[in-house]
């Protein structure tokens, strides 16, 4: 089998990790071939921090237009998804999407279906800064009643929220929890855009942005985010919690969402797959 040649739309934290991890053969058999950002000089900085030197493409069609490009990774940006996703689904290439929360529009998602479909490209999901995506797939298979997501973070995380502070949060000497949206996850990412992708890749694998309920916790004792997930249903009911710890070189990027791009890369590569 060859090599899947793959190309890394943004090269901020998570295309940087990846592109690291591919350079140094962490990533299965795959090989780094183009790379690009809306910033030339971030893409020209990475590519000087690797060994098998990509191609920096200047303009994003680039990529879909190269016939020696098989699969596309987006580590940009939720508008990056909007301006791309379609077209690069649409040439017949396979596609990583990490910015997924631009999929609670769910006029573009369907745009972004019907490309795949007629393009003969696929789309992959990672499961991001979460456990559990797995468990609820499968018990949809048999039918879900509820899912409810609870995020947690450090109150000055969440002080500047144009949501908490419109409605009269005072975050500033909290010193215990405190609840500051509850409602379906339609409504969180409205109010939480800097959450979004949690609560889309939770919506998307089960019961949708309507009907999964989402929680918000100023929470006193935290340094790092947390999730909850509590899945009830005919399969019984699931609960996982993740305490991310940061990027190590960026603490606005979840680490383990990175590294769940890496390992949905290193899946496609492989002979077995390991999960639902």
């Amino acid at each position: 089998m060859c090599p899947r040649k793959v190309a890394i739309i943004g090269c901020g934290t998570i295309g940087t990790i990846l592109a690291k991890a591919i350079d140094a053969g962490r990533a299965g058999d795959v090989e780094l071939t183009v790379i690009y950002d809306s910033d030339h000089r971030k893409a020209r900085d990475l590519q000087e921090q690797l060994n098998f030197k990509p191609r920096v493409a200047r303009e994003a069609e680039e990529i879909w237009m190269d016939e020696d490009v098989d699969l596309v990774v987006e580590a940009a940006s939720q508008e990056a998804v909007r301006r791309y996703s379609a077209k690069v689904l649409g040439a017949g290439k396979d596609m990583i999407v990490m910015s997924v929360g631009a999929f609670s529009d769910e006029i573009l998602f369907a745009e972004v279906r019907k490309a795949a479909r007629e393009g003969g490209g696929r789309l992959y999901i990672p499961s991001g800064a979460i456990l559990g995506v797995d468990g609820i797939k499968a018990a949809m298979e048999a039918g879900i009643d509820e899912i409810v997501l609870t995020t947690r973070k450090p109150p000055k995380a969440l002080a500047k929220n144009k949501y908490v502070r419109e409605r009269g949060f005072d975050l500033s000497e909290l010193r215990v929890p405190l609840v500051v949206f509850e409602g379906s996850a339609r409504e969180a990412v409205r109010a939480f855009p800097e959450s979004v992708n949690v609560a889309a890749t939770v919506s998307l694998a089960g019961l949708g942005l309507g009907r999964t309920k989402v929680r918000v916790v100023a929470d006193p004792s935290l340094d790092r985010n947390v999730h909850v997930i509590r899945v009830k249903g005919k399969a019984g009911e699931l609960v996982t919690e993740a305490h991310n710890v940061p990027s190590p070189d960026n603490p606005k990027t979840s680490y383990l969402a990175a590294l769940s791009a890496l390992r949905t890369l290193r899946n496609l590569a492989e002979s077995i797959v390991i999960g639902t």
